[in-house]
């Protein structure tokens, strides 16, 4: 068997890193990445040099970002900053919506709420 292995180049002891994988294989992957981050850097010059081409031809002023609109794409509502938040828990709000302040009234008049339509119903209908 030591000579089937051995004509395979079973012998050839190679190193490996902590992690258990062969040190060839990790450059090799590291190598192709470093390759493919160039690869788009380049293509990413090449289509900014044809945007300003056409900025230019077209005489489009280009974008600058704005680093004050950091919502720009989001659906919904503005997010509130922690001030606002604190302001809000310390009741100083700008008068929104809030819970009522005698809660045990309110509770009381939901609970009467479905008896005294089940009652009205019982008095204007009758079963035959």
């Amino acid at each position: 068997m030591d000579m089937i292995t051995g004509a395979f180049g079973g012998d050839d002891e190679e190193e490996t890193n902590e992690d258990g994988e062969l040190v060839s294989v990790v450059e090799a992957r590291r190598e192709a990445e470093e390759k493919r981050r160039e690869k788009h850097r380049q293509m990413e010059m090449e289509r900014e040099d044809i945007r300003q081409n056409i900025r230019d031809k077209y005489k489009i002023p280009k974008k600058e970002p704005d680093f004050m609109m950091e919502t720009s794409g989001q659906i919904g509502r503005k997010k509130k900053t922690p001030e606002e938040l604190a302001a809000e828990a310390n009741g100083k709000g700008d008068g929104g919506v809030g819970l009522p302040t005698n809660l045990s009234d309110v509770t009381s008049k939901l609970g009467e709420g479905p008896a005294a339509i089940a009652s009205t119903v019982q008095e204007k209908c009758s079963l035959m």
